[in-house]
């Protein structure tokens, strides 16, 4: 595998800039995950990468080699799209095999079989290598699709939302291999998705991407506890991040240029002596934890507990914010520090 990197890169299409200035260094076996909305340049940077898009400006390099203005088939990457793309006369053998059979490759026959088994093997496929791809669920012809990709052993795996079209139990399940099979293979990927419990479980790190630039780039963790702006706050998490006014929780030593108060559900705390008082609007038990929607004056809050929560819907009660549990930002929406 090797490291890939974009060096001040600019991609526009007419008077749009998908991109603006965009740097990241993917270290060689790195799992980087692109998170975004729609139109917040993802693919685009994948394209780029990929070599199927030119930048206007910057560089991209791929194991230290500049690869601006070298072709897709010459940059030794593989592309896994978010739909199928499978020849559906071939079975599936031979769809994972075609990569292989490239005038420009010429494996033998007895090592693309070998290699061929052994990533369907990988995939926990190897029973279907004879069935043609019409015969596979969703979730198998996903696994062949990427299989496809990982024969070749290219330098870096670019990866484009490729779960998105599959039901929660299959992404779940899929999510949990396709980290596996990077780690068994030292394998370098950028991975494109705007779902963020793909990100937060998939990733070494996460660039959080808005209008084409980085907003903040670092491990999933660190984004979550410590985000850059209420932008990068609000991608991550589930339920999203309360943001209300610094006076609503009534939280002393508050930044004097905060206009917002961000606090994590965890963090919100029920039954506090002495703390602002709330109306329950709604509770939803989750198996092992309870969601629990509160009315502040006029202002809902999440609140994120147990299993065994011991709260019902229309109950008045008051809540606080667990020590430390409170981040504060300004009216442009940066972070700024406090003590509360």
């Amino acid at each position: 595998m090797a490291e890939v990197a974009l060096h001040g890169v600019t991609k526009r299409f007419g008077d749009i800039a998908a991109v603006t200035d965009l740097s990241l260094e993917v270290n060689d076996a790195e799992f980087v995950v692109l998170l975004g909305p729609t139109g917040a340049g993802k693919t685009t940077t994948l394209r780029l990468i990929a070599g199927l898009e030119q930048p206007d400006d910057g560089s991209v390099t791929i194991d230290g080699r500049d690869v601006t203005k070298t072709a897709p088939a010459e940059r030794d990457v593989a592309f896994v799209f978010q739909q199928y793309s499978l020849y559906p006369h071939y079975s599936v053998f031979e769809n994972m095999a075609f990569p292989l059979r490239a005038p420009g490759r010429k494996w033998p026959e007895t090592e693309i079989k070998k290699r061929v088994h052994e990533i369907a093997e990988m995939l926990r496929i190897e029973t279907k290598l004879d069935n043609r791809a019409t015969q596979l669920s969703g979730g198998e012809m996903q696994r062949v699709s990427i299989g496809r990709a990982l024969v070749r052993s290219p330098r870096a795996f670019l990866m484009d939302e490729p779960l998105s079209s599959l039901d929660a139990k299959l992404r779940e399940e899929l999510r949990v291999e396709l980290k596996r099979i990077q780690r068994e293979l030292g394998a370098t990927i950028v991975y494109v998705t705007h779902d963020q419990i793909e990100a937060m479980t998939l990733a070494d790190r996460i660039g959080v991407l808005a209008e084409g630039r980085f907003v903040q780039v670092g491990p999933p963790r660190e984004i979550y506890e410590t985000p850059s702006n209420v932008y990068a706050a609000q991608r991550l998490g589930s339920p999203r991040i309360n943001l209300v006014s610094p006076a609503l929780l009534g939280m002393r030593d508050i930044p004097a240029d905060a206009t917002l108060t961000g606090v994590r559900p965890e963090d919100v705390e029920l039954h506090r002596d002495g703390g602002i008082p709330v109306e329950v609007l709604a509770v939803e038990h989750l198996g092992v934890e309870t969601v629990v929607l509160m009315k502040a004056g006029d202002t809902q809050v999440h609140a994120l507990l147990g299993a065994h929560a011991p709260v019902v819907a229309g109950e008045r009660t008051r809540i606080g914010v667990r020590q430390g549990g409170a981040m504060f930002f300004d009216g442009a929406g940066d972070r700024v520090h406090g003590t509360a």
